[in-house]
């Protein structure tokens, strides 16, 4: 075997352990419960994405996601978190496509908006035409401050160790 067709096999390899060892640590993220089923189980989603990239960043978001409800209970519903687990998809995979693209500090606020207010609104508003809650505008209320204080938490601190470890994580 020729040492590119091992260097490529290498990075895979390094890169699945890293994408596995996220996904553990996203599952202890998820035991540091905020309130119900938040959580800081998207610290290790969005570090993924920003040092493996955009489909890492997503898996590990995604399983990071249904490992809190599973956890939790499903306290909002295994159709309304499967909603919640795609949406983490999408923002994590959205996060590592712009990473490199635009400023960390801007990515980074984006994330946050789109984790913290625009999931819940998704969400809120799924749970209302499935008729799960009488009152949109006050669930949103209730849900968007803690998951936007867990957003912030959850992306700013990947975005301080990407930094911290840019340049020492060998894939």
């Amino acid at each position: 075997m020729n040492s590119s067709v091992q260097s490529i096999q290498g990075t895979q390899t390094r890169k699945l352990v890293y994408t596995a060892l996220l996904i553990a640590l996203a599952f202890i993220g998820a035991q540091i419960k905020i309130m119900g089923s938040i959580a800081l189980d998207a610290l290790p989603a969005f570090f993924a994405a920003l040092t493996l990239g955009p489909v890492a960043g997503a898996a590990v978001g995604a399983i990071g996601h249904i490992l809190t409800a599973i956890t939790s209970g499903f306290p909002m519903s295994l159709p309304i978190h499967l909603v919640v687990t795609l949406t983490m998809a999408c923002i994590c995979w959205l996060y590592g496509y712009l990473n490199k693209r635009i400023n960390l500090i801007v990515n980074s606020i984006i994330a946050i908006l789109l984790n913290g207010i625009v999931a819940t609104f998704l969400s809120v508003f799924v749970m209302q035409l499935l008729g799960m809650i009488p009152a949109a505008k006050e669930t949103f209320l209730m849900l968007v401050g803690p998951l936007s204080l867990a957003s912030t938490i959850n992306v700013v601190m990947a975005a301080i160790l990407y930094n911290l470890l840019k340049g020492k994580i060998k894939l």
